[in-house]
């Protein structure tokens, strides 16, 4: 794919993780915009390591673990909320606050 393409494709992926986070009543949505955002940015990492520096896997190993930290960010935060709706019975971020 082309450099615009995918820059503009990591942009929209970020803008709509960020509108998503910030409107969002629901827990699991605000998850999930998060993982938008953690994409997004290795989307980035991907192409201007592969721009810059072809010979190295700097970004694709970096990438790696960002990945990592998303799947580990998803498994603790789902069972904080699992348990969070267990007691409170409700998901909603404004419940959560009260």
């Amino acid at each position: 794919m082309m450099f615009e393409h995918v820059l503009f494709f990591s942009v929209y992926l970020f803008s709509i993780g960020i509108y998503g986070l910030i409107t969002s009543r629901n827990m699991v949505r605000a998850l999930i915009c998060l993982e938008l955002i953690l994409n997004s940015i290795n989307l980035n990492l991907i192409k201007f390591s592969d721009l810059f520096d072809s010979r190295q896997l700097k970004g694709d190993i970096f990438a790696i673990f960002v990945i990592t930290l998303a799947a580990a960010k998803a498994a603790i935060g789902l069972s904080i909320l699992s348990s969070i709706h267990r007691n409170r019975k409700s998901t909603r971020v404004i419940n959560l606050i009260y």
